[in-house]
């Protein structure tokens, strides 16, 4: 009798949930799609991929210090790194001296000692890349009302970030003609940009790269797409500085787990060799 009583609500449960199933499904099919859905694109990957990219992947020096030349030039303006100290920067190759350089080249909050008054300084290696912005207020009204966001961990705080960089600056074009036949109400208010890779296809920052913004001094054409694809890796490694050490610990650990399986075998095969199977 108990076994029947089970086999009934085992047979209660998978039907509730097949009509779930079932129930979702016509949803998925009879909902209509938003505007967002049907026209937000998945980021793409800039020409030739990311140096990082697997599991052997490593970042490429010379184009995180392009990167972080672009963040300086033109991202910090708007947007901080405070999570990031100007001697950090040794890990990208940088000597003592430029750092000192890179860092005295920002201002940084300080207080004047004589008055007690706020103030600012020249920027030492110890201290955090600042906000170009004294509070929120500020931030927000020097972009429409829109505070930019800090980038130290953007590229983790959206689905495959450094992707996802590349393509949002990347993205900036006018809305397509079949969107506005469609949704008109969808129009790009005034103050906003369209771009197909933001979450709500419209975006408060204005498209900020362009061809021949940056020179670089290796000689790597100055192209809006060589900008947004060394900012974004410059930004993964803000994001994830020990990205190389964390896979070579994983692959000295799969290969101690490879070792020891065989060892293990060994063990038991040495162990029980008088046992017949």
């Amino acid at each position: 009798m108990v076994r029947i009583g089970g086999f009934l609500v085992g047979l209660g449960f998978v039907f509730a949930l097949f009509l779930g199933i079932i129930d979702t499904f016509s949803n998925g099919l009879t909902t209509p799609k938003t505007v967002e859905q049907e026209f937000h694109k998945h980021a793409e990957a800039p020409e030739g991929g990311f140096s990082f990219t697997g599991m052997f992947g490593t970042y490429d020096k010379r184009q995180l210090q392009r990167g972080m030349q672009v963040y300086k030039e033109v991202c910090a303006a708007c947007h901080s790194l405070r999570l990031v100290s100007f001697r950090d920067l040794a890990a990208l190759g940088y000597s003592e001296g430029q750092i000192k350089t890179i860092a005295k080249g920002f201002q940084v909050p300080s207080i004047n000692p004589e008055t007690g008054e706020p103030a600012t300084r020249d920027g030492m290696p110890a201290d955090r890349f600042p906000s170009p912005y004294a509070n929120e207020v500020a931030a927000r009204a020097a972009n429409n009302n829109a505070i930019p966001p800090d980038l130290s961990l953007m590229a983790k705080a959206r689905p495959d970030g450094s992707n996802y960089i590349y393509s949002l600056l990347t993205g900036y074009q006018a809305q397509p003609a079949e969107l506005l036949k469609k949704y008109p109400e969808a129009k790009t208010p005034e103050g906003l940009h369209y771009n197909p890779y933001f979450h709500t296809l419209n975006i408060a920052m204005a498209q900020p790269l362009k061809d021949g913004q940056v020179t670089y001094s290796d000689g790597t054409a100055a192209t809006a797409k060589n900008y947004a694809a060394d900012v974004a890796a410059f930004l993964t490694w803000t994001a994830e500085p020990k990205m190389e050490a964390r896979k070579s610990a994983g692959l000295a650990v799969l290969l101690f787990l490879v070792v020891f399986c065989f060892l293990a075998y060994g063990a038991k095969k040495q162990i029980w060799r008088n046992v017949k199977d």
